[in-house]
């Protein structure tokens, strides 16, 4: 099985059975929420739509269940060393940390992460909900984890950095740490010895380490590292003769990033990143996640992978990845976004290829390819669309789905009213198989003045990508 820069499409669960023990470093995942909404997809390209439910009929513990298999597997295929992010909102969290700590175990458990996902908004009759959850879990304890640094709050520069030199805003602070500690690090220097306040000499290490590399530094004791800090501008002695670190905040890396996340901002309207995605995250947050928890050549898996920023990032980051979506949309979508940023193609596995697959997709799974496959566009109109579910590309011809066998002449009959509401004189009919009156009744219409083509998905199939153009000819 292929595990590196690879989109499998279709059921993850069906895939991660296949995979083998330990072999992902990271996992990032989010799944459908148990939010009881329906989603509508219009991709950014204006030319397709999916549409998805995230409903779970059979109530919480049903959506649990379904989540439970797919984290059990994810655990079996997640290396001792790695990291296991999970996305949810507050409708489920807590179920699902449940889940988790069963499957992970408690101790592994890290954080709760709370991602400010959005704006302040009103909600009716209760707090506003603004929030989402990230759930970290670790395989073990020994595991990748790189301190993430983020841009201190403009309140605690002016509250600490109160000073200035030439160097620029620093902070005084202690050269010393708690407890006492014999040997050189009680060792009196420029008269103080830090035993006498019940401490020990604490000496910054990045900082030496830049004046004069980390290998001189090494060799250094602590009284030559005091003493070059003190020459280079670094140490003032307070009035009560106890020496005072200056600490700049140029050479600060940041504020370690804590469980709450309230500087990642939402995709805007405007980005350039947004697709359309209801759920799609900034790329910005799985910059975060992936370099805290992986390192390059890693690699990363997000089993939903929706449009693909994770696997995108991670491009971007020089970590190999998996990829893995119910839907083939989806999946030409994050292929075509991968591959601007590489310089070879992206393989997608599992995508339809005969009428068995055809028939376990989704209903507008289903429809969105059929209609890919005439080479035609969904119709943004979900709601009284009349009957038409797309249209064909050049001439704008109406087209209808039906992932159904022995379709009737009753079918005929209303896309033949639809035809005329639109003013059309020609459409198309897709489905598994037609019925004998289907056929008398385009015959009958077609004496009216009115064509419509029924093709079988049998013919789809024949079409290629590279030809699906020149097919289209055909029916004009």
């Amino acid at each position: 099985m292929q595990l590196e820069n690879i989109i499998y499409c279709g059921d993850n669960l069906i895939w991660l059975k296949k995979f083998p023990d330990k072999c992902i470093d990271l996992i990032y995942l989010d799944p459908p929420f148990f939010s009881n909404k329906q989603y509508e997809v219009i991709f950014n390209d204006g030319e397709e739509i999916r549409s998805f439910e995230d409903r779970w009929q059979g109530g919480i513990n049903h959506y649990i269940e379904w989540m439970k298999e797919r984290v059990f597997e994810l655990h079996r295929i997640l290396k001792d060393t790695g990291s296991f992010y999970l996305h949810c909102d507050s409708h489920a969290s807590h179920y699902l940390k449940i889940t988790c700590d069963e499957i992970f175990r408690y101790s592994n458990f890290k954080n709760d992460i709370i991602w400010k996902r959005t704006h302040a908004h009103n909600d009716p009759r209760r707090f506003g909900r603004n929030t989402d959850h990230i759930l970290f879990y670790t395989k073990s304890k020994n595991y990748i984890f790189n301190p993430i640094y983020i841009a201190y709050d403009e309140k605690y520069i002016e509250n600490f950095f109160k000073n200035e030199d030439s160097k620029g805003r620093y902070q005084s602070v202690v050269l010393t740490g708690p407890k006492v500690s014999e040997g050189e690090s009680d060792i009196e220097w420029r008269g103080y010895k830090p035993s006498q306040s019940g401490r020990s000499w604490s000496v910054p290490k990045r900082i030496v380490n830049s004046l004069v590399g980390k290998e001189n530094a090494e060799k250094m004791g602590i009284s030559e590292r005091l003493d070059l800090l003190y020459e280079n501008g670094y140490i003032v002695i307070s009035s009560n003769g106890i020496p005072r670190f200056k600490q700049y905040l140029n050479d600060m890396e940041g504020a370690v990033a804590q469980e709450v996340w309230d500087d990642i901002p939402p995709i805007s309207s405007q980005s350039n990143e947004r697709f359309g995605y209801p759920t799609q995250k900034p790329e910005t947050l799985m910059e975060r996640i992936i370099k805290a928890s992986s390192n390059k050549d890693d690699l990363i898996l997000d089993p939903f992978c929706g449009c693909g920023t994770t696997i995108a990032v991670a491009q971007k980051l020089q970590r190999k990845w998996i990829g893995i979506d119910v839907s083939p949309a989806a999946c030409k979508l994050m292929k075509n976004r991968v591959e601007k940023n590489s310089a070879r193609g992206v393989k997608i596995i599992g995508l339809p290829v005969n009428i068995v697959d055809l028939k376990e997709l989704p209903p507008f799974e289903f429809q969105n390819w059929c209609i890919g496959a005439l080479g035609g566009t969904v119709n943004f109109k979900k709601v009284g669309d009349m009957g038409i579910d797309g249209f064909t590309f050049f001439n704008r011809y109406p087209i209808q789905v039906k992932q159904s066998e022995n379709i009737g002449r009753n079918v005929v009959d209303n896309f033949e009213t639809a035809l005329q509401r639109v003013k059309k004189d020609k459409g198309f009919i897709i489905a598994l198989s037609f019925g004998k009156g289907a056929y008398e009744e385009v015959a009958r219409i077609k004496k009216e003045g009115l064509f419509i083509d029924l093709l079988t998905v049998d013919k789809l199939l024949g079409f290629s990508e590279e030809k699906v153009s020149d097919k289209m000819f055909e029916f004009y």
